[in-house]
This record gives C-alpha cells, structure tokens and sequence, in this order.
C-alpha cells in the first residue's frame, strides 16, 4: 500500500472516531471540513448542505475560507453541480471556465479547494466520499439523538403535568432500585 493511501486511512480512522463521539451537527461538520482539508492537503474544504426545498445549496460548515467567501449568496442546487446530487464525485480543474459552476469561484456539494490546480487520485477521491459518507451517517444519528432528548424532555414534562392534575405534585420520580436477587443464606455448619 502506498503511504498516501495509508495516510488517507489512518485520516479516515481519526475523524470517524471524532464523528463517533460528536454529538452536535456544528461540531460534526467542522470535524468533516477540517479533516478533509488536511488529510487531502489542501487549501480549503467546505460543506454544502442542500435545502429542504431542493433548490438551493446552503453553506454550513467552512475550513480555511474566509467568512466573506463563504457568504457570496446562495448557489443552484440545479446549476451548481447536479451530477454530485446523484452521489459521485467531481473534479473541477478550472472553477473559472466549468460550466457546471454557477459561481466560477466555489465548487461543489462537498468542496476541496487547493492553491493550485490539481488531480486528485483514486485514492483521494475515495476518501472524501467515505468521509463525507460517514460525515452523513453521523449527522443522522445527531438528529435522531437530538429527537430523542426532545421526547425525553416531553414526555418528562407531560408526567409531572398529569401528576399535578391528579394532585400527586409531591411525587416525583421515585428512585429505581435494582432488584435483589432472593438467595439462600449459607449457613456454617458446625
């Protein structure tokens, strides 16, 4: 195995671990963004989320641009790079003369920016799918965890508006106590 592609595993393991333990979107996308960018060795990475509409690309998450960049207005999920929609990657070499570009100066759903052109390898463009795979998978879980604690909160909250209803505000939840398990005394004899 090369020692780039080792590189990219190794990378790959790291933010895979980071993204296990994140339990934020915000952080979880600026773990994405920053991992890719050094990983690949590039400039800059950032990450575009499409909108609940379809219609339009939002910029969430940005490592190594400028608040300006990021913020050049909305981008055509349509014009932008509709062939990323469909799950594969793309390589823009010239931002400025793609015509899959709608603003010449960013590119695509997940975008790597580099200083200078570059082709990225097999490799390289393995890697940012699996992160961003994994990025999507961790988001997911994200959202359902945070589902989860409103439901929780709800439902808590609900409980102590029916005990109040029935007079019972005094009881709170009462502590769970483990079972104990009924055992024989050994007795010595003697």
């Amino acid at each position: 195995m090369r020692q780039k592609e080792k590189s990219y595993y190794q990378s790959l393991y790291q933010l895979v671990t980071i993204l296990n333990s994140a339990r934020s979107p915000g952080d979880i996308l600026h773990s994405i963004v920053e991992g890719v960018a050094k990983a690949m060795g590039a400039k800059a990475c950032s990450l575009m989320l499409l909108a609940p509409h379809e219609k339009v690309l939002l910029h969430t998450a940005a490592y190594g641009l400028s608040d300006w960049f990021v913020r050049q207005g909305l981008v055509s999920a349509d014009k932008s790079m509709s062939v990323t929609l469909n799950g594969r990657p793309v390589t823009v070499l010239d931002a400025t003369t793609d015509d899959r570009v709608q603003y010449r100066k960013q590119v695509g759903v997940m975008r790597v920016y580099t200083s200078e052109p570059r082709r990225f390898t097999e490799a390289g463009i393995s890697f940012a799918t699996a992160a961003a795979n994994f990025g999507a998978i961790a988001l997911e879980a994200a959202r359902f965890y945070e589902t989860l604690q409103i439901d929780y909160d709800t439902l808590r909250q609900d409980i102590r508006q029916r005990r109040a209803e029935v007079g019972y505000e005094w009881m709170t939840e009462p502590p769970v106590k483990p079972a104990e398990e009924e055992r024989p005394i050994a007795h010595p004899s003697g």
